[in-house]
């Protein structure tokens, strides 16, 4: 599985397996202990995992979500250090930390809580999505 085989339906909380396209939109399979299949027809906005970057100061003014939540698994490894509720601050400063160039007027906070929710989920379901293949490591020192 990658980040091409995750969506996340707008109005639904969670992360979904995408299994088949359907005549009437996408079947998907929720991404958590009920296992629950839907059809997300074409009423409903699904969005890709590999589709969602995250504002930044940069030229390219945008990260990947996959090379966001990949830095906070190769420097957390599960243990984010946040608090059970964090509030505002401590939760821009965790997104200041992994992501220094992060826009901070078009990255909401409930952006960063969602990007923890989803880190979360994918870490306990598909914890295979987070790690830098061989050939991917071989790919950025050439």
């Amino acid at each position: 599985m990658n980040f091409k085989d995750i969506a996340t339906v707008s109005g639904k909380p969670g992360l979904y397996k995408v299994l088949k396209p359907s005549r009437s939109g996408v079947i998907l399979e929720s991404m958590d202990e009920k296992k629950g299949k839907m059809v997300a027809g074409m009423a409903q906005r699904v969005s890709i995992l590999s589709d969602i970057s995250i504002y930044t100061l940069t030229e390219e003014g945008a990260e990947p979500l996959e090379s966001v939540m990949k830095k906070i698994e190769a420097e957390f490894q599960g243990d984010l250090g946040l608090d059970a509720n964090p509030d505002d601050a401590e939760l821009r400063a965790f997104m200041k930390h992994i992501l220094p160039d992060v826009d901070e007027a078009r990255v909401y906070t409930s952006d960063i809580k969602k990007l923890i929710s989803w880190y979360k989920i994918i870490r306990t379901n598909a914890p295979e999505v987070l790690e830098d293949t061989e050939e991917k490591k071989e790919e950025k020192e050439s």
